[in-house]
């Protein structure tokens, strides 16, 4: 009964709770995974196979991590060793990304949403805490619209407002990603990874988040990016009531404060955390203070 009753505080409930559910005592939970989680597929209904890592006590509370574009499950490779094992976490490969599967269709947010409904139901997950960084704080946004049943909590990393007619979007589908052909240049991927940073990462890192971006044939980078680039939520007349928390770097070049002001005020009893000095990519730069 802790999270009916926590959402009808709209944030303090959500991470008091959290912390409370945290602090029970580990000695009568059920044997955790292993410390380094271990990629396994998944097969959904829909017959997509994605990729993904589990970790936590079986009955610990479900948190859904959902990587942003051109990413993988390994965006998660800092902050997946600093979480606690009350907690039970997910991180996939969406479609076209990582060595999950890439159909020729179906990019779009509602798309993506159905996949983490599908997931959910493999997982054995009704309801979780859903993360979602840049492109997926929008696919958690579509979920927790279409389905707000299944929503505990959301954070929304380095998200946008809405995505149509966002003009620095627009300029980088115009003057860039139209433009993508295979193979994908190394110096494109390792140039648009740096963008998103402020503070540095561990070189070993960022060469592997760049490796993860190169996986990607040039019409995915191009699908995904046209598929949101369509989307306005602030046409959808429906209310996200799910407690909320948006997380915001300062220095972020893609989503501007503004951007958060908006997405803010669109979800009523969200929280805007701000951190100073910091990018796109919280967690990446930040892993610790992100994990508490």
């Amino acid at each position: 009964m802790l999270w009916k009753d926590s959402r009808r505080k709209p944030l303090f409930g959500f991470t008091l709770g959290l912390a409370a559910a945290c602090a029970v005592g580990a000695a009568e939970r059920p044997e955790a995974t292993a410390d380094q989680p271990v990629a396994k597929t998944v097969k959904l209904a829909s017959g997509v196979q994605l990729q993904y890592v589990a970790q936590g006590y079986n009955d610990g509370i479900p948190v859904i991590l959902l990587h942003g574009y051109s990413d993988s499950w390994h965006s998660w490779d800092r902050l997946l060793p600093m979480l606690p094992q009350q907690l039970r976490v997910y991180a996939y490969s969406q479609r076209g990304h990582g060595v999950s599967d890439r159909p020729d269709s179906g990019y779009t947010f509602k798309d993506l949403s159905n996949d983490l409904a599908q997931f959910m139901d493999a997982m054995g997950v009704q309801s979780a805490v859903l993360v979602g960084h840049s492109m997926s704080s929008g696919v958690v946004r579509q979920f927790a619209l279409d389905h707000p049943e299944r929503v505990r909590g959301l954070v929304l990393e380095a998200g946008f407002a809405t995505w149509k007619g966002n003009p620095l979007l627009e300029a980088f589908w115009k003057e860039t990603i139209s433009k993508l052909e295979d193979p994908i240049d190394r110096g494109f991927a390792e140039e648009f990874q740096q963008s998103t940073l402020k503070r540095p990462v561990p070189p070993e890192f960022f060469n592997m988040v760049v490796g993860e971006s190169l996986k990607l044939p040039a019409r995915v980078w191009k699908a995904v990016f046209r598929n949101f680039m369509a989307v306005d939520f602030a046409a959808d007349p429906r209310t996200i009531t799910a407690p909320t928390v948006i997380i915001w770097g300062d220095q972020d070049t893609f989503a501007d404060l503004a951007e958060q002001q908006k997405l803010q005020a669109a979800i009523p009893g969200s929280r805007l955390i701000t951190y100073a000095g910091t990018g796109h990519g919280m967690h990446w730069e930040e892993p610790e203070k992100f994990a508490r």
